[in-house]
Parts: C-alpha cells; structure tokens; sequence
C-alpha cells in the first residue's frame, strides 16, 4: 500500500519550503488528486468487501520529468512506475537519494535489459523465454537483489480469437502460455517470480469490458499460485478502470492519467 502524507523525505521536513511557488502548486495539485484516486480504491475496496491494505497504488510517472517525481515521494508516494528504459534510466538515477520501488511496465526489448536491472525493483512485462534468460542473466552478472518479474497476459490472444490476437499487437502472452513462462521465470537464477499483469484488451471478447478482463485474470492468477504459492501480484486497472480491477482481486493498480493529469505527448 502507498501511503499519502507529508515525510520523512530525504531531503528534510524544509523540502516543501524550499520549492517555488509554481513547485507548491504542482505539489497541491498532486496531493489533491493522490487523495482522489485513494478515495476512489477505498472505496472499491470496501465494496469488495476487501482490505484497503491488499491494493498498493503504482503511480506510472512516464512522460513527467523527475520533479514530478521527487514531489510524489515528497507526499509519500513509494512505488513508481515508467514504460521507457530510455526515459526511466535517467530519471531514477536523478531520483536515487529517494525511498522508492522502481516498477518497469512497457514493452522490454533484450538489449535494454542491462539498463533496466541496474534500477527496476520489479518488471511487470515479461512475455517470452528469451526475456526471462537475458533478465536472469543481466541480474547475475550485476550481483544485485532478485528482480520480483510479472507474467504479462495478452487476453485478446484467448484460444479462439486469432483475429483479434492478429489486429492486437500488444505485447503479452496468451493465457494458455503463462503456466509455461511462470515455470521458466521460477527457474531463472536472479528473479523471482512474483504474479501476473494484464491490460485491459481493446479488441477480442473482452474489448469495453474490463470486469470481464479483470475476472479472467483472476481466474489464470488462482491457477498460477496452484504451483507457485508465493506468486500473489495481480497488476491490473489504470485510471479508467481501476475499480473493476480490484472488484476482481488486483493487488497493484497502475495509475497515470488521475495523478499526474493528462498526458504531454511523447517526444
């Protein structure tokens, strides 16, 4: 769980005192929208009838600069998450003296993978065998911590919608794949397998309802932790559809947009 309050911070209680005041606008605006967005999986949580402490909120800050950041862990913010190692890799080193988990969500090609285990605390985006043996060995070589790695589950690439799998193009792997990949990660020197992750699919029988995405992510999760008990991370819902995520069991939601605000475009 993330919790929203001022401090500690690193750089001491005068942090907030020390900004301009287009810095403490930017941090009000941010705390104003924080407590939203808590209020928002409170109360999805309550009406799940589940604890707010199993639902951790992941503040996906790609596209804003490392301010942004550092003022979110200045309100107490300690998980975050970028899609782009080239975007990611400068800002958590410009973030290094801070308190947080990095999360990688994005597509992960293998010649980034070097970079990003220097910084990631966890990647949510892993899809194929070739990932997990550049990941294991690039952790290795680094001599660092385990890496916690997600399944990513493609669900419009279901049995029985190749259309929609083929019209798709999102990364991922189909459902009837993550028992195998889930092995391979268990296996792999340096990581630990530590659940799955879904995007709610814009094509396929899941296409405009995430309810339904949600469910059948938790169905392939229960299946999942039959073999490996340990693996309990569900990473699902975004800033539109958080509440049905953790309506069907999520434990990190990944939000953007209801933080932060729309989004720049990318460079």
């Amino acid at each position: 769980m993330t919790n929203h309050h001022d401090g500690p911070f690193p750089n001491g209680p005068s942090f907030p005192d020390a900004l301009t005041e287009q810095g403490r606008a930017r941090r009000e605006q941010l705390r104003a929208n924080l407590a939203a967005v808590e209020q928002r999986i409170a109360a999805a949580c309550a009406a799940a009838g589940r604890p707010r402490q199993e639902v951790t909120l992941v503040v996906v800050t790609k596209t804003y600069p490392a301010e942004d950041t550092r003022l979110l862990a200045s309100l107490g913010v300690t998980e975050v998450a970028e899609n782009r190692d080239q975007d990611a890799a400068p800002k958590a080193a410009e973030c290094a003296d801070l308190p947080l988990n990095w999360h990688f969500v994005g597509q992960l090609q293998t010649n980034k993978v070097r970079s990003v285990v220097r910084y990631a605390d966890f990647v949510h985006s892993v899809d194929r065998p070739r990932l997990v043996d550049a990941l294991s060995t690039a952790v290795v070589r680094a001599e660092r911590p385990e890496l916690a790695c997600l399944v990513q589950v493609a669900l419009e690439k279901e049995a029985g919608d190749a259309a929609a799998a083929q019209a798709a193009g999102r990364a991922g792997v189909a459902p009837e794949e993550v028992a195998a990949l889930a092995d391979a990660l268990a296996d792999a020197p340096g990581l630990r397998f530590a659940g799955v992750m879904t995007v709610a699919p814009l094509v396929g029988r899941y296409a405009g309802d995430p309810a339904a995405a949600f469910g059948r992510l938790a169905e392939i999760a229960t299946a999942v932790r039959a073999a490996h008990p340990a693996a309990t991370m569900v990473s699902a819902g975004m800033s539109g559809d958080l509440e049905q995520a953790v309506a069907a069991g999520a434990t990190h939601v990944r939000v953007g947009t209801a933080v932060l605000g729309a989004r720049p475009p990318l460079r």
